[in-house]
């Protein structure tokens, strides 16, 4: 397999060495390559370090991901330092370290290494228990919700489904906080009557927000404030016709990111239009979120009173008791510093009769309350579904106040969806077919539902929504959506009005199964759980059908037991939003680089020839693939505006593509992503402002200005240079000038190569012709530069460099670039060399005579082995070696070898364990079984396997 970009993005950073696995051997038209946008780029004027193809906030700490075959190095540890340049300006700066010397001296008599881990552990004894934090102390229902949970993943049915937590990559663990805003009193600003609840989730370095708000119109803006009351993120409100607002803020700075965990920031709301208003509120974690499935807003009818609250409530898994917790705000005048006690009474009403009511004493300094309602009836569990309860909270004594809401589903900006696979399924196969859903959940109750299938290898029998079985044949259907699907279209839309409340319940809980049934399989040959899918910020249209991926549409058809959908869009500036959920895609044997990469997802263009071109939009982590691509050709936007490209996922077992999807995303890109250049060129001409220029994070700065990235130009220190900017780096390759044939030459004083002077050449002498010169020459899209016509010069291909092995000419008589592969002269002496490594054709070295029959010996040159180049050394072809890693050093797991210029790397094929208990100890490249017996029988089985393996 090839060096991984990651890796040679490290050993670039960790030993300064710029690798390069060789450049290409054919030229055709030189491009800009596209490149994908793994993760959107981070916020103007933001700053932090990039590595790897990833941004990270200063303070930032990680480990880096050399890609596959080498994984994530756990012993190394790199942070992103905050350093000031002369003008003041904070910068960061990657330093990496190895952190095995760190690891703690261990008492235990035989530790061993965990998989993932640096440092050894000792085994675990019969007191080390998983421990739980207590999630709500006054309830034992929070504590035991999460442990049914673990009891169930033991069942010996497969509903491998309900498993997909496990699968969460990296980018999706997240963690969740709440906030209720309500009228800012001590402002200048008359208090406020609206009341919004906002719910975050915070991944990685991104925080997504999905606020509702009730009695103030709709916010123009959304700002949050640090410790200090600082705005330290601003986001404009689009205008909607919607009670919810969505957004996201990307790439959050470690200091803000330690302000949210530790309930130090407040966000705040303004409106812009009628009477402006303010509502404010402080982020605080809170440990009923990751339980509630029904809330409601309080608010109160007094005018400008400055009250409001929330109610977080959820089912009992098995009892119909309602569990709720009370966020108040403002409900409690408090005027003394001392801590108060006041009776509140909280009722449940439906139409104005009251159905419960519960007394208790809250503290003015602690006004959250938390019960329990026991034993709801039907009507009660039917009014709750249909959210015809109100929930009233109100002082008792002297001078009453009252906050009352009507009770909901939970309310958020993700997208309910699910993905069915045969491979999750009851009885799991691979049919290489799929089904995807999406669902919305209205206030009353009702789920609309948008179903499609494909791939199916019998005739379709039914389509269910239905509980997780307790036993594998014991299905329980809650809804059949058969009367509604179309066998013409494959696909099913409708409605189901009459949800239970434990049925929305276990809808918002993840807990809800659809299965498609086929004549072959009559429990079921597709099954995919319903879950949410966290709102991204992206601009990919949830509320329609996404493109369904299956082995089924892949060329040849893939049997597998994966599939998966897509989200697909292009936006005013021609860019590509893509978001995309897999599940049950195949791993190899290797666990270590299952646990790093899954797969690739790819997009490209569906062509009647045999060559299909593929375009890599990102590695696949998890269950979960989303970014944007900017720089698309005309040619896979037209694809995409007539329906003929195609979203692939590809892995190790399937390298040509495991599942596929057609994409039809119409357009009107008619000159690609150009609109976006001739914005800069625009800019540029009318002297861009160099503040903006220095607030970009991708911008150079070189000779004391600042470059765009992606510009380039001639530096003032040597007009035969060429600099480019790439992301902060600024690289400057040497113009190289062709050989010419002519016998007299002259030196332009502009130019940095010299010319043929045409008007001594003698007349027999061959010249360019010149009759009907294209008046301004020839544009470069690789140097990006103008050339006079009848100009020969080496092309500059990015990120290559010059190439030597082709050059190129400007036909004046049509201003198109011409570009030829270098012949080299025929050599006869038996060890030609290059004696730069950057030179096209070989020479015989001084020293050696030429012997006979070796005329034809190196005819093509340029097409012959060449060199590879890994870090600070160079091989030659076929040579094989082990990679060296700064800070980890030599790692004799990995061979790696020079394939005519481009260097390759693999890791040690490890023997299947069926042990129990294994373990890897130092030095060496695969687990051993802890019991002897076991590994004893491991050795055996061993050398067979490796043959198998090779062969």
């Amino acid at each position: 397999m090839l060096v991984p970009r990651a890796l040679r993005f490290v050993l670039c950073v960790l030993s300064c060495a710029w690798l390069h696995t060789g450049a290409p051997s054919r030229l055709k038209s030189p491009a800009l390559p596209i490149q994908s946008e793994r993760e959107p780029l981070p916020s103007k004027g933001l700053s932090g370090c990039s590595f790897g193809g990833r941004f990270y906030s200063l303070d930032n700490t990680w480990h880096p991901d050399l890609g596959e075959p080498f994984g994530v190095m756990h012993c190394v540890q790199c942070n992103c330092e905050p350093q000031k340049s002369r003008r003041g300006k904070v910068m960061g700066k990657v330093n990496c370290k190895n952190i095995k010397q760190d690891c703690p001296d261990l008492d235990c008599e035989d530790p061993i290494l965990l998989p993932g881990h640096c440092c050894k552990t000792c085994r675990k004894g019969e007191d080390d228990k998983k421990h739980t934090s207590s999630v709500l102390d006054s309830f034992e229902y929070f504590h035991e919700k999460g442990k049914d949970k673990e009891d169930d993943l033991h069942k010996s049915y497969n509903d491998r489904s309900y498993l997909s937590s496990e699968e969460l990559g990296p980018r999706e663990s997240r963690t969740d906080f709440v906030a209720v805003l309500t009228g800012v009193t001590e402002s200048w600003l008359p208090s406020s009557n609206g009341v919004a609840r906002a719910r975050f989730s915070l991944t990685r370095t991104s925080l997504a927000f999905s606020i509702t708000y009730q009695r103030m119109g709709r916010p123009s803006k959304i700002g949050f404030l640090d410790s200090d009351g600082t705005i330290v993120f601003e986001y404009r409100v689009p205008k909607g016709q919607s009670d919810m607002i969505c957004g996201v803020w990307k790439n959050l700075a470690k200091p803000q990111m330690r302000q949210l965990q530790s309930e130090q920031m407040r966000i705040s709301m303004t409106t812009s239009t009628g009477r402006r208003e303010e509502v404010e509120g402080k982020i605080i974690k809170h440990r009923a979120l990751f339980a509630e499935t029904f809330s409601s807003t309080l608010t109160s009818e007094e005018e400008n009173s400055g009250m409001g609250g929330l109610a977080m409530l959820t089912l009992s898994d098995t009892e119909n008791n309602l569990h709720f917790i009370l966020i108040l705000q403002g409900l409690i005048k408090q005027k003394d510093k001392e801590p108060i006690l006041v009776p509140i009474r909280v009722q449940l009403v439906y139409r104005q009769h009251i159905l419960r009511e519960i007394r208790a004493n809250i503290t003015s300094h602690d006004p959250d309350f938390a019960e329990v309602l026991t034993d709801l009836n039907s009507r009660e569990l039917f009014w709750l579904s249909r959210g015809q309860l109100e929930i009233t909270v109100a002082t008792e004594g002297q001078g009453p106040r009252q906050i009352s809401g009507f009770i909901t589903g939970r309310k958020s900006c993700d997208t309910i969806q699910s993905v069915m696979s045969s491979n999750d399924a009851l009885t799991p196969g691979k049919t290489g077919g799929v089904g995807s859903a999406i669902f919305n959940l209205h206030d009353n109750g009702t789920l609309d539902y948008q179903v499609q299938v494909a791939g199916l290898t019998s005739e379709f029998v039914g389509i269910t929504i239905e509980l997780k079985p307790r036993r594998r044949n014991k299905r329980t259907v809650l809804y059949d959506l058969t009367p509604e699907y179309n066998k013409a279209t494959g696909r099913a839309l409708g409605s189901w009005s009459r949800l239970e409340a434990r049925h929305i319940h276990m809808l918002l809980q993840n807990e809800l199964f659809i299965n498609v049934a086929t004549t072959h399989g009559q429990e079921g040959e597709l099954r995919g759980q319903i879950r949410a899918l966290l709102y991204s910020g992206l601009e990919t249209p949830r509320h329609e059908l996404p493109t369904p991926l299956a082995g089924h549409f892949v060329s040849p058809p893939v049997k597998t037991g994966a599939s998966g959908h897509a989200w697909v869009s292009v936006d005013k500036q021609c860019h590509l939003h893509y978001e995309i959920v897999v599940t049950g895609l195949s791993k190899a044997d290797d666990l270590t680089v299952n646990a790093h990469l899954h797969g690739l997802a790819e997009i490209g263009e569906i062509d009647d020839s045999s060559t299909t071109h593929k375009r890599l939009l990102t590695g696949f982590y998890g269950s979960q693939a989303q970014g944007v691509l900017k720089e698309i050709s005309l040619e896979l936007l037209q694809h995409l505006d007539q329906g003929t490209a195609f979203i692939q996922v590809s892995t190790k077992m399937n390298p040509r593509g495991e599942i596929r999807g057609r994409v039809h995303v119409p357009n009107n890109c008619e000159f690609g992503t150009r609109g976006e250049i001739e914005e800069s060129e625009f800019d540029e001409l009318f002297a861009k402002n160099p503040e903006e220029l220095k607030k970009d994070p991708h911008t150079c700065f070189f000779e004391n200005q600042h470059h765009a990235h992606g510009s380039r130009w001639t530096p003032n220190y040597d007009k035969c240079f060429s600099c480019s900017c790439q992301k902060r780096t600024v690289i400057c390759d040497p113009v190289i000038c062709p050989v010419l044939t002519c016998s007299q030459t002259i030196q332009p004083e502009d130019n940095c190569c010299p010319i043929c002077d045409e008007r001594r050449e003698p007349k027999d002498m061959k010249v360019p012709d010149r009759v009907d010169e294209h008046p301004e020459g020839c544009y470069f899209e690789g140097d990006q530069k103008m050339h006079a016509p009848g100009t020969t010069w080496h092309p500059f291909v990015p990120p290559f460099g010059y190439i030597k092995c082709a050059v190129c000419t400007c036909k004046g008589s049509s201003g198109e670039v011409h570009c030829e592969k270098v012949t080299c002269p025929v050599l006869t002496c038996s060890h030609p060399v290059r004696r730069n490594p950057s030179d096209c054709c070989k020479e015989c070295p001084e020293e050696e005579k030429t012997p006979a029959g070796l005329e034809h010996s190196d005819m093509m040159q340029a097409d012959g082995p060449r060199h590879c180049k890994f870090g600070k050394n160079y091989y030659q072809n076929s040579d094989n070696w082990h990679p060296w890693v700064p800070m980890v050093g030599e790692m004799k797991c990995i061979n790696c070898w020079c394939d005519h210029g481009v260097t390759k790397c693999q890791k040690k094929q490890c023997p299947v364990l069926t042990c129990t208990n294994n373990t890897r100890t130092e030095g060496a490249c695969c687990p051993e079984c802890l019991d002897p017996k076991e590994d004893d029988d491991q050795m055996m089985k061993a050398p067979d396997k490796m043959r198998t393996r090779r062969h």
